[in-house]
């Protein structure tokens, strides 16, 4: 199953929460949605977003000052 990718590149806080949970929402159970943000805020915010809906944030890697974030829809 290929990924969703959602860039939020130069997006601030709150932005790439509200996109990621839009982007969640179309997807089915399993699914993985990748999110690439660059805002450094987004680490604890999407730690706290899978927390929060029952999604599961399978990795997260920072490569300079891009942040990509693989996350799994919950049932």
């Amino acid at each position: 199953m290929s990924n969703t990718v959602l860039d939020v590149k130069g997006l601030n806080c709150p932005l790439p929460i509200l996109r990621a949970k839009k982007a969640i929402k179309d997807l089915t159970a399993g699914a993985v949605l990748e999110v690439v943000a660059t805002d450094p805020g987004s680490v604890a915010d999407f730690d706290a977003f899978c927390r929060q809906t029952g999604n599961k944030l399978l990795s997260q890697q920072q490569d300079g000052g891009v942040y990509t974030f693989k996350i799994e829809k919950g049932a």
